[in-house]
């Protein structure tokens, strides 16, 4: 047993001001009363971590388990990581019910000179699930915005006019890389893909107040010192197609691609799969959004159903997607630093 096996987790759900229902009502996930705004599906981060799932490590915390197994978990790619004590990315589900605040995130040099060793910056896919009609985000600050304009803008509480906002639909795909000003906006439901972190720094938040009746805290200094003010040009990410083995239905497009994750999205038709072999280099996160899959290993099996996640261990050696309807999937790897 071992590695040799899918991993499946359960998620931890979080509940802020922007939340909603839309996991329950959209995507028909169980969640928890009141306002839910995200379920983190697979993490290490302190903030939350997702326990194991089933099989031979059910209830073990995934920091654990990477504590435990290091780079036979998470790859050669991934062995900076274990070095720091950290797992290098986290998934979550998001229901922008109302809009999240406008905010920034640092790079990995600033966040462990400021933050702690054990947190990284933050660059974030966003994979648009559901998207109501006209729904937007905002990516990045209008051409022509200065740290010394933007100052000004919130001295004198006209941030908005600064911001850039695109529209946003189901399928959309947008890589928030550290430093680019963002923020969902009401009305769509995303998968995240993410550096394993928490770190957040809020340059506006609509004026509105937080559970506690004050207005929720803002992190301007630091948001200046981290924003890159030319990013956020392109958007949505252009998928990127890729080639398939001979003989297969099966489509494959990179839709999100950095120095942090590659993200791609997969379509396999009912009754085909999709096999590929873990060597040891990288663990891959297969996301299931639409369709149903069962995701085998020489050791076992998990049957994800849209929208679950699973991890598939770098050492985990062949494996195989299967799917019993036409299956819509992320597929998440590290990249290859060479």
């Amino acid at each position: 047993m071992g590695l040799d096996a899918p991993l499946s987790f359960s998620p931890r759900f979080q509940h802020y001001i922007w939340g909603g229902r839309h996991l329950e009502s959209v995507l028909g996930r169980r969640i928890p009363d009141g306002d839910v705004a995200e379920s983190w599906e697979i993490s290490a981060h302190r903030a939350a971590v997702t326990p194991v799932r089933g099989g031979e490590f059910d209830g073990m915390p995934l920091d654990e388990l990477h504590a435990r197994y290091g780079d036979a978990l998470v790859g050669r790619r991934g062995r900076w990581a274990t070095e720091r004590g950290v797992f290098p990315l986290l998934v979550k589900l998001l229901d922008a019910n109302r809009p999240l605040s406008v905010q920034v995130h640092p790079d990995d040099a600033y966040a462990r000179a400021h933050e702690g060793d054990a947190e990284l910056g933050k660059t974030e896919m966003w994979y648009v699930l559901w998207a109501r009609e006209g729904a937007e985000i905002v990516f990045g600050l209008k051409p022509g915005t200065t740290r010394e304009s933007l100052e000004t803008a919130v001295r004198a509480g006209r941030v908005e006019d600064c911001l850039r906002r695109v529209p946003a639909k189901a399928g959309d795909a947008f890589l928030i890389e550290a430093g680019t000003v963002h923020a969902i906006l009401d009305g769509i439901l995303i998968a995240e893909v993410q550096q394993s972190s928490n770190t957040t720094y809020r340059v506006h938040d609509w004026g509105r107040v937080g559970a506690d009746g004050r207005p929720r805290d803002l992190h301007i200094r630091q948001a200046l010192d981290v924003i890159d003010f030319r990013a956020g040009q392109e958007a949505p990410s252009v998928p990127q197609k890729l080639e398939t083995e001979k003989g297969t239905a099966v489509r494959r497009e990179t839709v999100s691609s950095s120095d942090k994750f590659v993200v791609e999205r997969v379509v396999i038709p009912a009754g085909e799969g999709f096999r590929g072999t873990l060597d040891g280099e990288t663990m891959e996160i297969w996301g299931v959004l639409t369709g149903v899959a069962a995701v085998k290993g020489e050791g076992g099996e998990v049957d994800l159903s849209g929208v679950a996640f699973g991890l598939l261990p770098a050492t985990m050696g062949p494996f195989e997607i299967s799917a019993q309807s036409e299956v819509e999937a992320l597929r998440v790897y590290l990249p290859d630093a060479g």
